[in-house]
């Protein structure tokens, strides 16, 4: 039988979920709480439940080793994160450890539900499947001389997040900035301002798909110097407004 662990030191939070579920089309589901990361796992290893709930910030151990280490011992369960914490790299971290979803508390009922949706009915994949696995933005970018355009593309896809102009990585690769601009459009086929905002649109895509983090905040970390220029950048991408983009996933989830 399909069985779900929630791991939460907060029993308020654990009784809401186990309620959200009871409540639901998934009240057929084996739910088992555990309020620390060694009850967890022990309740992992003796009910071996398809979908964990897990809080990061647990007593006796980080929620993103715990997480992994859950997936070690068990390749086919899930994660699904429910927390308060919503800065960058924690996101960053539970993505490309391979975790399904990242909630911030509380976490509501059509949050959870439509995870369910994704993981339990037939026909839909893991989101995290789809989305592959994202650069590490910490990852220190080597600069080859015999190749400036291809060491732009990795500097820009480990910190897309920052401030990045394009006299800076003329500069880095030591080509004046109008012959680094001719050199780019030649070897990528757009410019180098199309590129960067196309691959930032591209990471807040994952970002507004996986976690329930604000707007104004997944605009922040992807390099957008503002909430209104990002909602204005997205839609003339990708055709609806961030906000859009976010419902238009969520119903295709439920239908």
């Amino acid at each position: 039988m399909t069985g779900l662990l929630i791991v939460d030191d907060e029993a308020e939070s654990r009784q809401a979920i186990r309620l959200i579920i009871e409540e639901s089309q998934y009240n057929y589901l084996s739910v088992y709480e555990a309020a620390s990361a060694e009850r967890g796992l022990f309740l992992l290893k003796q009910n071996q439940p398809n979908i964990v709930i897990l809080d990061l910030s647990l007593p006796d151990l980080d929620g993103i080793k715990l997480g992994k280490k859950m997936m070690e011992m068990n390749p086919k369960v899930s994660i699904i994160v429910a927390t308060y914490l919503k800065m960058f790299e924690t996101v960053q971290m539970a993505i490309n450890a391979g975790f399904s979803k990242y909630f911030l508390k509380p976490l509501t009922d059509t949050e959870l539900l439509t995870a369910l949706d994704g993981l339990l009915l037939p026909g839909l994949m893991m989101e995290t499947n789809y989305l592959g696995t994202p650069p590490s933005p910490s990852k220190p970018v080597e600069m080859d001389l015999g190749n400036p355009i291809q060491s732009v593309i990795r500097y820009i896809h480990n910190h897309f997040y920052e401030p990045i102009t394009l006299n800076e990585v003329a500069d880095w690769v030591y080509l004046s900035a109008s012959h680094f601009s001719r050199l780019f459009k030649a070897e990528m086929g757009v410019t180098f301002i199309e590129y960067l905002t196309k691959y930032r649109v591209e990471q807040s895509k994952r970002l507004i798909k996986m976690t329930s983090l604000p707007i104004e905040v997944i605009a922040n970390n992807t390099g957008f110097a503002n909430a209104g220029y990002f909602a204005t950048t997205f839609k003339r991408l990708e055709g609806k407004t961030p906000t859009e983009y976010r419902s238009l996933f969520s119903n295709l989830m439920n239908n």
